[in-house]
């Protein structure tokens, strides 16, 4: 048995075995990794998985009876977790994780010895004390549920326990798992609307980034709907296989933008008295085919191109400005094509008239092929169906030339 330093008296044995372990660890630190056989370097790594849930459960141990017994107030700690921070140089987030396992495993018996004996990772283990402490305060019952769950981490991750822990009264009393989940469903759903937010903020250099949090209802109709615009038309844009359960954030991203852009503004609640409109100011000469930008009034730039294809697909409503920009007149707004004119043009075009593209056309938009601002209509006969790739490539191609005369 170890030795105290000052004491010469025989050390616990917790320390000691901690200081054989990094010792055996040590040991071995300078030998090559390469002549460990294949069969060898397996059982290795899940050796280490054992272990390393054996050291977990020790170190929740020692958290605990540390805090209890004031091992980290006797040194000005203000916490267990501020003190594991600060010693092991850990995140504090990390320290209060680690803190809040500790804490949960005193009243896990079950699952703490599992820990021990490396059955149950420390990932399981925070999983298990979440599911049985949002069960009914029965002690019995709470203690089948943990041994449940314990079984179950033999074969399941902790993703897939925190599932299974939802439903884990279901196995121990059948009778009382409705009435559970109704209720963990409630409390579920009141937290999700006191903790539902939004914010963005513009990064002032063409993106504006945002951060939400959405009730679960709200963010699977959320997901569902952007999957179902990311889906067919943006794979058959860029040529890329969609994976329909995991479309790339960049997918995601277009679609979410095309959602907001064509979310009905009619729909939407008056702010000033009109429905919410964002106002694009540009010049005449730039909407007919020049270069110069446009300002948009929440804020920012846009180029001529984006505008022009934004003709194509949304009202516009022209203003006369005179020359200190004072509005003097206020057109009507131009519509875009209605239903009936885009199933003429469905049965008369079929698909996108882009150059070699057959991307049928129930999933192409429909371009003025002769602006409205240069005289064009919005009729069958003056719109031509795009996909969005190529009606994008039409705005961004440089305008032609004025003839000379």
């Amino acid at each position: 048995m170890a030795k105290d330093a000052h004491t010469d008296e025989p050390g616990h044995s917790i320390p000691a075995a901690v200081a054989c372990v990094r010792a055996a660890v040590g040991g071995v630190a300078d030998v090559p990794a390469w002549s460990v056989r294949g069969a060898e370097t397996r059982e290795a790594l899940v050796g280490i998985a054992q272990a390393r849930a054996a050291l977990d459960e020790l170190e929740a141990r020692l958290l605990a009876q540390g805090e209890n017994g004031g091992a980290f107030a006797e040194v000005g700690a203000t916490s267990a977790a501020a003190w594991l921070a600060h010693a092991t140089r850990m995140t504090r987030r990390e320290a209060r994780r680690r803190v809040a396992l500790a804490g949960a495993l005193t009243d896990l018996e079950t699952t703490r010895e599992a820990m021990a004996a490396g059955q149950v990772l420390a990932e399981q283990a925070a999983e298990i004390g979440t599911a049985v402490q949002s069960l009914p305060d029965e002690p019995e019952t709470r203690q089948r549920c943990e041994k449940e769950l314990v079984r179950l981490a033999e074969h399941h991750d902790a993703r897939e326990l925190k599932i299974l822990g939802r439903r884990v009264l279901e196995v121990v009393d059948p009778a009382a798992a409705d009435a559970h989940e109704a209720a963990l469903l409630e409390r579920e759903e009141k937290a999700a609307a006191r903790t539902t937010s939004f914010s963005m903020w513009d990064d002032g250099d063409g993106t504006v980034r945002g951060r939400f949090t959405l009730p679960a209802l709200q963010g699977g109709m959320l997901r569902k709907a952007l999957t179902a615009i990311a889906a067919p038309k943006h794979q058959r844009a860029t040529g890329q296989t969609y994976d329909h359960t995991r479309p790339s954030p960049e997918r995601l991203g277009q679609a979410f933008s095309e959602y907001v852009a064509r979310y009905p503004a009619d729909k939407l609640p008056h702010a000033g008295g009109i429905n919410a409109t964002v106002v694009v100011t540009m010049t005449l000469d730039t909407l007919k085919g020049g270069l110069g930008a446009a300002t948009i009034d929440t804020g920012g730039r846009l180029s001529a191109g984006a505008v022009r294809r934004l003709a194509c697909e949304a009202g516009l409503v022209p203003v006369v400005l005179d020359g200190a920009s004072r509005p003097l007149d206020v057109g009507r707004q131009r519509r875009f094509h209605t239903p009936a004119q885009r199933l003429a043009l469905t049965i008369t075009q079929k698909h996108c008239q882009g150059p070699g593209c057959d991307v049928p056309a129930w999933l192409c938009h429909v371009h003025h092929a002769k602006a409205w601002q240069h005289g064009g209509g919005t009729s069958v006969d003056d719109g031509r169906l795009l996909c969005p790739r190529h009606h994008t490539l039409v705005h961004r191609e440089p305008p032609d030339p004025v003839p000379r005369t």
